[in-house]
């Protein structure tokens, strides 16, 4: 009996939802807060409103224009804390208030 699926028995607790108020602590966008705009809980990640944005250009096939599109990537959770609502500083702690 083995089962193709990939066992999520043991993920981590999500200490981010949807709408909070998140501070980026690693990587270019280091220093940037914004809103959670979407939780991945199965690759342990989430996407921030103004952080970690990619310009692509595209080429139309069928003319000749070119297009530029903005992408939001992802974001790890470990590189992101909450910020209290309260007094406007990230949380150390994963409790929610």
């Amino acid at each position: 009996m083995s089962n193709n699926k990939k066992n999520t028995r043991f993920q981590p607790k999500l200490h981010v939802k949807k709408g909070d108020k998140v501070r980026v602590i690693a990587g270019a966008w280091k220093g940037t807060e914004g809103e959670v705009l979407q939780v991945l809980p199965k690759k342990n990640k989430a996407i921030v409103e103004g952080a970690n944005v990619v310009k692509k250009h595209r080429s139309l096939r069928k003319t000749a224009r070119v297009v530029s599109l903005k992408w939001k990537h992802p974001y790890h959770l470990s590189n992101l804390m909450v910020i209290d609502p309260k007094s406007g500083e990230p949380t150390e702690s994963e409790e929610r208030l």
